[in-house]
């Protein structure tokens, strides 16, 4: 139990290191790199400095990874389930939702091609370990861009507890 207690809370600090970092990238696609010591307690006192966020893959409509390695999750957001139908996690409600979201996903996918990507906030982890993040795209909220474009509905957030049901995507 302690093992597993200071496993998590070693995993917490080193993603809010990597988060403290991202977020004080002023120029995402800059060729600036971190600067290396071997001196740990250098590396967590000095400022952060900027990193490029050189790829996204989206698991779904509101979730993914960046770098291909930083886990994650858009604040506040809920985009329709892929995962089929009755599948213990993941799964969507009904046919109709798995299509929307799917229809999320690809939404996802060309709003953020190519695009000079940031992350403007972070919120600590959920309870996959998934960073939560507000992330912008060409200077655009994406959260809020998929709210308006149908694809995304909000729903709030208070760390790892939901401030309002779910949304429903099924008829």
């Amino acid at each position: 139990m302690i093992t597993l207690r200071l496993t998590t809370a070693i995993n917490l600090i080193a993603m809010t290191v990597l988060a403290a970092t991202v977020i004080a990238c002023s120029e995402p696609h800059s060729q600036t790199t971190p600067q290396t010591t071997t001196d740990t307690q250098a590396n967590i006192q000095a400022e952060p400095q900027p990193i490029t966020i050189k790829s996204i893959y989206w698991s779904d409509g509101d979730s993914g990874r960046l770098n291909g390695s930083l886990k994650f999750r858009l604040n506040d957001i809920d985009a329709p389930e892929t995962g089929g139908v009755g599948a213990a996690v993941g799964g969507a409600k009904c046919e109709a939702e798995r299509a929307k979201g799917y229809e999320s996903k690809a939404w996802a996918v060309n709003f953020t091609k190519d695009k000079p990507l940031k992350i403007t906030n972070t919120h600590g982890q959920d309870r996959y370990e998934r960073l939560i993040i507000d992330l912008s795209s060409n200077e655009q909220d994406v959260g809020q861009s998929g709210i308006q474009a149908g694809h995304y509905q909000s729903w709030p957030h208070d760390g790892k507890k939901s401030l309002a049901p779910r949304p429903i995507w099924c008829p």
